[in-house]
Parts: structure tokens; sequence; C-alpha cells
């Protein structure tokens, strides 16, 4: 299995963990680390800690782009650097011993029309040429690219046979619908956003995965927060959970988890059981660091088809994850 992941807006991801943060103040860290930033980064990340063939395409930019494609190659992952303008972006996280992140997110650079039309360009011929299973498209858009780039992708890469995963949100989400991508990863408040209404509870969020799924998704894997993870596909509706004993960051989370979603073939109840631990797993790790098979708990995933509709999505249930 080769996955191709495309990230419009990659970044270098600092994080610190402090004792306290206090404004004002000369805080000291204990522990700094830079990792590779971006969602389909992340996903490429944990795929190759999985074992699985991966490549990156992503544009990069000044030195922060060269560090990121020297980190990634570090990792073993192959880079399709489309060079830009700009300058790649560093966000910051600020990580708390109580499992509280604050994190500071830059906004990018500006893409232009000739390095968009790169990428689109970079994203066709990786997946000819390395025989993708998988191509990923996460995360928000940089400026400069409208919000049908990705229903643009969508559409190239199913008319190649590509399967195409998609974990972005608002307008570009809804947009890509239309190109009926094989999986859509959203969280709660993306569910809530693309359907437009509100959800307060498990069976909510069913019924906005069944609208997302007739808008033309063929399979909706949303992510639930701290009470766990929902699959609602063409064989049915499913629910799983996982305990952590103690969360030290969510950066990089729910990436892991559509890896661990993909690296199970991408459907029905063992992509999902494969899912939440890969989630479990990243959140009790520092940084975005990306979980090892040896990481994972999947024997401690609980999943039915008996989904408690009832259930508050505000509701934490004994530490449960995503």
């Amino acid at each position: 299995m080769t996955v191709l992941t495309v990230t419009p807006n990659p970044s270098l991801d600092r994080t610190y963990e402090i004792p306290a943060l206090t404004r004002g103040t000369v805080l000291r860290a204990g522990t700094d680390r830079v990792d590779p930033g971006g969602k389909g980064v992340n996903v490429s990340r944990a795929v190759a800690s999985a074992g699985h063939r991966t490549v990156a395409v992503l544009p990069l930019g000044g030195p922060e782009g060269a560090l990121l494609s020297h980190l990634l190659g570090d990792l073993g992952i192959a880079v399709a650097g489309v060079p830009i303008q700009g300058s790649t972006r560093v966000n910051v996280s600020l990580a708390e011993p109580d499992g509280a992140l604050t994190k500071i997110n830059a906004a990018g650079p500006h893409i232009g029309a000739d390095e968009s039309q790169a990428l689109l360009d970079t994203v066709a011929a990786e997946a000819v040429e390395r025989h993708a299973s998988w191509l990923v498209c996460c995360g928000s858009l940089p400026r400069g690219l409208a919000d049908d780039w990705y229903a643009a992708l969508v559409t190239r890469a199913r008319a190649s046979g590509v399967r195409v995963a998609l974990d972005s949100s608002g307008p570009a989400l809804a947009a890509a619908l239309a190109a009926r991508p094989d999986v859509v990863k959203p969280n709660a408040d993306e569910l809530a956003e693309v359907v437009g209404r509100p959800l307060a509870t498990v069976g909510d969020a069913v019924k906005a995965a069944e609208q997302v799924r007739e808008a033309g998704a063929g399979a909706v894997l949303a992510s639930l927060g701290a009470i766990g993870q929902l699959l609602v596909d063409a064989t049915g509706t499913y629910f799983a959970t996982a305990p952590v004993a103690a969360v030290r960051s969510d950066v990089g989370a729910g990436d892991a988890s559509l890896a661990g979603f993909l690296a199970e073939g991408g459907a029905r109840a063992k992509a999902l059981v494969s899912a939440v631990a890969h989630g479990a797993a990243a959140v009790q790790l520092p940084g975005s660091q990306m979980p090892a098979p040896g990481d994972l708990s999947l024997d401690k995933v609980s999943l039915t088809t008996d989904v408690p509709m009832d259930l508050p999505l505000s509701h934490n249930v004994n530490g449960a994850v995503r």
C-alpha cells in the first residue's frame, strides 16, 4: 500500500512543555521539540510509522520549508515538494501537565496561481508514478487557493482510479463532497458546520453523517472528541471508543486516527478499531509524535453497532478517546 498525502498549508510544529501557562511572565520549558506539521504530513508520518509506503506532496518555501523536508526525509518519508515564494509557517504549542494545550497557528504563505497548478500537477504525477492506493487531502486551504481546490483534486484522483480521503472543513469540505470522496473525516464541530445545524448528541452526529453521505461522501469517519469515533458507511453505523490514562498532547491525534483507518483498508469495523487505537495512542505521546505499532492497544478498543444515540457530545466517558 502506498499513501499519497497532500498538505497545502504545512508547518513546522514547535512544542514546549511548561509547568503552567501564566500571562505576562517569562516561561521556562522543560522540553522543546520540533516536528513536521500539517494534517497530511502527520498522516504520512503515522503511515510510515506503521510500516507502509507514503509520499508527502506539499508547498515548501524558505529555510523553514527546507527544514521541514529534511525532517521528513529523516523519518523515511518521500517528499514531493513544490517550491513557493513565501515561507513555510511555524506553529507553536504550549503543553501543560494537566493536558491543557495552547496552540498558536500561523496563517501561512499565499499560494499563487502557478504554484496552485503546480501542486495539482505534482499530485497527479506522483499518484501515477507511485501507484498510490490512497490520496489523502488534509487541512485548511492557504491564502490563494479557491474553495473548490480540493474538489478539483478529488475529481482528478478518482478519474485515475485512486481512492480519496478528505480531512478538511468549511467551504472546502462542502465543495469537495460533490466530487464524491471515498472517506471524509470531520470532527463534531466540522460535521455540524457542513450540515448547518448544532449537534447535541451522538444521534445528531449520526444523522449529520448520513446527510454528508447523501451529499457525496462514500463514508464518514467522525471524531467525537473524548467520547469516541463514529463510522457511517454503506455497510452500517459503528461506534468505538478506548480508555486513555492521561492525555499528554492531542496534536495530530485525529491525523493518526485517519492513518490507522486507511492502514486497515479504509472501510468497515476493523478499520474503525484501528483508527481509535491510533488516536488513543497518539494523545499519550509528546508533541505531535505519531504512534508506532508497539504503542497500540487494539484489544482495549470497544466497538459496537448499538450506537449510544442519546449520549451528549459534551459527555466524557472515562477518558475515552477520539
